[in-house]
């Protein structure tokens, strides 16, 4: 293993890290906030994705117009799902919420195979973002750098949101206490909205970056829901910083042991046995991850501090 090669797969890992970010933050203040678990968030994430790529294809490709499209799209399908179809079940068991989110990623699943068909979307990366960057001598995808750098920024910026504004205070202490701050006075039904239009525009803008380095298609928001759960468990739900540290711990332990943890096996075991087992052991580790983050602190690594 080479220095080179594990600094690059350590890249990808943090690249992942903030994709992770931008779909577990949302989804974190909606569990911590109004605790309602959402399904659907993935959905969001994949129609962000197809909201992206029909804006670059329709305006020739233009990544300016997809995010202009991708963006507004998803924060507008967020706000018409939680006031259609979520504010309906806030009083409602947590098993109606699960039946009635995962009705919707049936629906959106059919919804883009009938408007976009079966096979899969594609858009380019931009051209102004198609070379590389010299990172301490070794060359890095410039697209793939972007994203880790705006993940990084949406970062700053939530950060400063939820610890510098009354807004922020107000989502804070919905997180911590939603009971206490609706007896205040606060109207909770606009914080809910607000909450989830936030989260909608970040799975947006998610599906919008990840779009020219995926095959955006039909089914693409489950596996990367399911890598959500993992990161908001393991940060603690309802925490921002939860949400950011526990994405980039889960994206750089998934990347860092699928590319080398079969290798090492097969230093340690006989070659056919580390064939055979090396690439499901590498899969599981984020689940091990959590599993032990469960064990040791119940609560997640970074929960919600009280009081």
């Amino acid at each position: 293993m080479t220095t080179g090669l594990f600094f690059t797969q350590l890249l990808n890992g943090l690249q992942l890290g903030v994709l992770l970010f931008l779909l577990s933050a949302g989804l974190t203040l909606v569990f911590g906030i109004m605790n309602v678990v959402n399904l659907a968030h993935g959905s969001l994430y994949m129609m962000g994705a197809y909201f992206a790529a029909a804006g670059f294809n329709a305006f020739d490709g233009s990544f300016l117009a997809a995010a202009l499209v991708a963006i507004p799209g998803t924060l507008l399908l967020g706000l018409l799902i939680e006031r259609i179809v979520l504010a309906n079940l806030y009083q409602r068991d947590h098993l109606d919420q699960v039946l009635a989110t995962f009705g919707l990623i049936l629906f959106f699943n059919e919804v883009v195979r009938f408007v976009w068909g079966a096979s899969s979307v594609y858009m380019n990366v931009p051209s102004w973002l198609s070379g590389t960057v010299n990172l301490f001598g070794l060359p890095y995808p410039s697209y793939r750098f972007a994203i880790i750098a705006v993940g990084l920024a949406v970062g700053l910026g939530l950060y400063a949101l939820i610890n510098r504004t009354r807004v922020g205070m107000l989502i804070r202490a919905g997180a911590s206490n939603p009971v206490m701050v609706s007896a205040l006075g606060v109207n909770i039904k606009g914080l809910n909205t607000l909450v989830f239009g936030l989260g909608a525009a970040l799975a947006g803008l998610a599906g919008l970056m990840a779009g020219p380095i995926v095959s955006v298609q039909a089914g693409m928001g489950e596996p990367i829901l399911i890598l959500t759960l993992v990161v908001i468990v393991t940060g603690g739900i309802g925490s921002i910083r939860g949400a950011f540290y526990g994405a980039l711990i889960v994206g750089i332990v998934d990347t860092i042991g699928r590319a080398f943890l079969p290798t090492l096996l097969r230093e340690l075991f006989d070659r056919s046995v580390a064939q055979a087992v090396g690439p499901a052991i590498a899969s599981m580790l984020i689940y091990l991850l959590m599993a032990a983050v469960l064990a040791l602190k119940p609560q997640g690594l970074f929960p919600v501090k009280h009081g």
